[in-house]
């Protein structure tokens, strides 16, 4: 059998994000993201380029809740897919893509964050057994 994929997209949060419907199951989240882009370089280096800018939207309850989650700024990684719409600019019919995410979530790279699980049925491991990670080394020069 083979691995389910989706195409995923890495970003950060340009605009202010927007939640329409929000007391309906159509909720919809909408919000401009930036893109950043690389070009590696003969002798290995890296330059970082212009990011670009796209449209990201959600609906339903992952709306709602990447709504509460997600600030300006925020660095994710999302998966979902690209869709096509007409859309009128100064009397011209245009075509626009956006990118439709079914899932998610902070970039774990770039973000701080704590996780609140709900109690387990299983017992905690003993406090001489438990070990704390460390925080993943940064890439320089990216």
């Amino acid at each position: 059998m083979t691995i389910p994929t989706q195409l995923s997209l890495h970003g950060f949060i340009a605009t202010t994000p927007e939640l329409s419907k929000p007391d309906s199951k159509d909720a919809r989240f909408f919000a401009r993201i930036g893109v950043e882009h690389w070009r590696k370089e003969a002798d290995g280096a890296f330059t970082k380029l212009e990011p670009t800018f796209h449209s990201l939207v959600m609906y339903g309850e992952s709306a709602k809740r990447a709504y509460a989650r997600f600030r300006v700024g925020d660095q994710f990684v999302a998966s979902g897919y690209v869709t096509e719409y007409e859309s009128t600019w100064n009397e011209q019919t245009v075509m626009r893509e956006q990118f439709v995410a079914r899932h998610i979530g902070h970039d774990t790279t770039w973000t701080r964050y704590s996780v609140d699980r709900a109690p387990a049925n299983q017992p905690e491991p003993p406090s001489d057994q438990m070990t704390v990670a460390s925080e993943p080394p940064r890439v320089v020069g990216l």
